[in-house]
């Protein structure tokens, strides 16, 4: 049903009926807030981007195809323009030893770690969401999109432009990452 609302709805924005364009925006605000700001952490640089995220939405409204949802077209313009803002501040998207071409051992993504556990409890989860903060933004971002979001690899990968393969071996070095940190900070998961 949701794609048969999108559907409708993206015909009337192209038909500029009145307030179809604030439905599509409010509807879609909030994925493209957590996925922006997971990415540039400054409030203020997320605002504007998440500005300049639905001003291109509208103005490449008419080349969106249906192909997949709405929900992952828009994502890929929010990853566009918070990846661009990040490579235009000269910050890095990844991390150094994630540029190592270590590939095929980190294509299993059943690592052991079970994420959703370790956020039952509520001081572990406080140190976990300090951990994934500390990731590198394209760490970070797939975590959230992965584990948070819960979205299927596959639509992670069209989201972020990235292969399958890659899009695992990033979700596996970050969940090493969080696993180090937080035996580090916690002492557990030896």
């Amino acid at each position: 049903m949701a794609v048969n609302t999108d559907h409708d709805l993206v015909h009337r924005v192209l038909a500029r009926q009145p307030g179809a364009f604030e439905r599509l925006i409010s509807r879609h605000q909030g994925l493209v807030w957590n996925l922006v700001y997971r990415m540039v952490r400054q409030p203020e640089d997320a605002r504007e981007l998440c500005q300049d995220v639905f001003l291109r939405v509208h103005d490449c409204l008419h080349q969106y195809r249906f192909e997949s949802s709405l929900a992952t077209w828009i994502r890929q313009i929010a990853f566009s323009v918070a990846a661009r803002h990040l490579q235009k501040k000269r910050l890095p998207l990844v991390s150094a030893s994630d540029e190592d071409g270590e590939g095929s051992v980190f294509d299993q993504i059943g690592d052991g770690f079970d994420l959703e556990a370790a956020c039952m409890d509520g001081e572990l989860m406080q140190h976990l969401a300090e951990a994934i903060d500390k990731l590198p933004p394209l760490q970070r971002t797939l975590v959230t999109l992965f584990h948070l979001d819960e979205m299927p690899i596959a639509e992670i990968g069209k989201v972020t432009g990235l292969p399958e393969g890659t899009v695992k071996n990033y979700l596996f070095r970050a969940r090493h990452r969080l696993c180090q940190q937080l035996e580090t900070t916690l002492g557990v998961l030896a």
